[in-house]
């Protein structure tokens, strides 16, 4: 029974900063550190097969100091595009409340929080998941139908879209749907990868 380990990057920079962050790649804050070594102190007794991460400085770094602090950094590490945050377009690098009283609250609700609906030249969590979803089955899936015990290190959306796709939740569900960062979420899966158990550690 494989068990896989989904974590959102410690805080970054920006998080700290309140800005849409979204492509930009922006590091960890102190905080995002100090994040980072907690979710490894959890995973102390997890021992992964291999690990995935997104294009992005902010997640890699969470990985690196998860690795590094359960004495696991020879396992082999894929990073790719298809983990990113949601692209924010428009909206990137700029202060969310100051972008409420620019556009409205219910405008940027929307943007943020529908799942169709994208912000100007950004995707919508449709589209994340339109991206992450064929990556877990080509490159994901197959290693826990192995058996293989896995730790992914991504972002608020990208897991959202994962997380939608392993517990079966709906559109409206999955954005209701907060994502604490640094804090790992284990889930125990059969052999067709069905979720048996689930938890934050």
């Amino acid at each position: 029974m494989p068990n896989l380990v989904i974590v959102r990057h410690g805080q970054s920079k920006w998080n700290l900063e309140n800005k849409f962050t979204g492509w930009i790649d922006i590091d960890l804050s102190e905080q995002g550190i100090a994040e980072a070594h907690n979710a490894g102190e959890k995973l102390k007794n997890f021992k992964f097969d291999l690990a995935f991460t997104s294009d992005l400085i902010r997640a890699q770094r969470t990985l690196d100091i998860i690795l590094e602090d359960i004495g696991q950094k020879e396992i082999p590490v894929e990073k790719n595009i298809a983990l990113n945050e949601r692209m924010y377009g428009d909206l990137q690098g700029l202060n969310k409340d100051d972008t409420r009283k620019k556009f409205g609250d219910e405008q940027v609700k929307i943007w943020r929080r529908s799942y169709d609906v994208p912000p100007p030249n950004g995707e919508s969590l449709k589209d994340t998941a339109d991206r992450v979803l064929p990556y877990y089955h080509e490159k994901i899936e197959p290693e826990l139908k192995k058996g293989k015990d896995i730790l992914i290190s991504a972002h608020g959306n990208s897991l959202r879209a994962l997380i939608m796709y392993l517990e079966k939740l709906t559109p409206q569900q999955i954005l209701e749907t907060e994502i604490p960062t640094g804090t790992p979420k284990l889930y125990k899966l059969d052999s067709e990868l069905n979720v048996v158990e689930t938890n934050y550690i």
